[in-house]
């Protein structure tokens, strides 16, 4: 039965507002995705960026199969005693062998703690949805896309993105608002798969992240007034509530790869079912 660790990088007040506005903080959204996808399986959460978490060092999550590490409003770049946890963290995971794979922040998370820089974006926020995001050559090739097409949307929402990766990563796809959307970190004795988007969420919750931060979006140029953002929003929970609908679809300018949920967490199966060959190979 396998064994997973959830690590959020919220802080709790972070957690409570996700919780009051989307129902879960980002580690239960993970927990209740993952026990969708491997009912089998125990699940635990760690949260360790607070500052009164149990400290982890690689021999604490040897008993784990594979760790995950969510999204949040974490800034890397931003050194504070968080940020610094939520680092360590990650290099225990690398050094403890067991794979690991993340989304959005986690990228970033995984992508500094190896030696790889984050920045804020440059140009403009990603929101709602990555467009044509495209594999590398390698990507073309790696198990963790495996079934993706030419192109495909991911749900997104970021205002950071890596700008070099650590050496030892390979580039795995990138759209035109984000050069690293999907990478391969090997780094100690771990290996970790991880992309930019959200393949966890639910359209809902990617509409009601619009909502949360409307201002921000108007602020960075991407709507004219928050009524535009919340009609965004209003399209997404509507595709969420019938993603077979042609008529939305087309509103949205998606296709089934966004819309239906069992394409939209093609990541996070590819990487369930590579997990215990992974491991084995960062044991050798």
């Amino acid at each position: 039965m396998p064994n997973y660790l959830v690590a959020q990088s919220e802080l709790p007040e972070e957690r409570d507002a996700r919780r009051r506005n989307a129902g879960k903080s980002a580690g239960e959204t993970y927990k209740a995705t993952l026990a969708q996808l491997a009912p089998e399986a125990t699940i635990a959460i760690a949260s360790p960026a607070d500052e009164d978490a149990p400290r982890f060092a690689a021999e604490d999550l040897t008993g784990y199969d594979a760790v995950f590490l969510t999204g949040s409003p974490m800034h890397v770049y931003t050194r504070n005693s968080a940020v610094d946890r939520q680092l360590a963290f990650m290099r225990a995971v690398f050094a403890s062998g067991v794979p690991s794979f993340g989304s959005c922040a986690g990228l970033q998370v995984a992508v500094a703690a190896a030696g790889g820089t984050v920045r804020k974006m440059p140009e403009r926020m990603e929101a709602g949805i990555a467009r044509r995001i495209v594999a590398t050559e390698e990507g073309r090739s790696h198990p963790l896309l495996a079934g993706r097409p030419g192109a495909w949307d991911a749900p997104a929402i970021h205002g950071d993105e890596v700008e070099d990766l650590p050496p030892g990563a390979t580039l795995l796809a990138g759209n035109g608002v984000t050069a690293v959307q999907a990478a391969e970190i090997r780094f100690e004795r771990g290996i970790f798969w991880g992309v930019q988007y959200h393949p966890e969420l639910a359209l809902g919750e990617i509409a009601v992240a619009l909502r949360a931060q409307a201002a921000d979006l108007v602020a960075a140029g991407l709507a004219d007034a928050q009524a535009d953002v919340n009609a965004r929003a209003d399209d997404l929970l509507a595709l969420h509530r019938d993603p077979g609908s042609r008529a939305l679809r087309w509103k949205l300018g998606v296709d089934a790869e966004f819309a239906e949920e069992r394409w939209r967490r093609r990541e996070i199966v590819n990487f369930l079912r590579h997990a215990p060959m992974l491991r084995q190979r960062a044991s050798r």
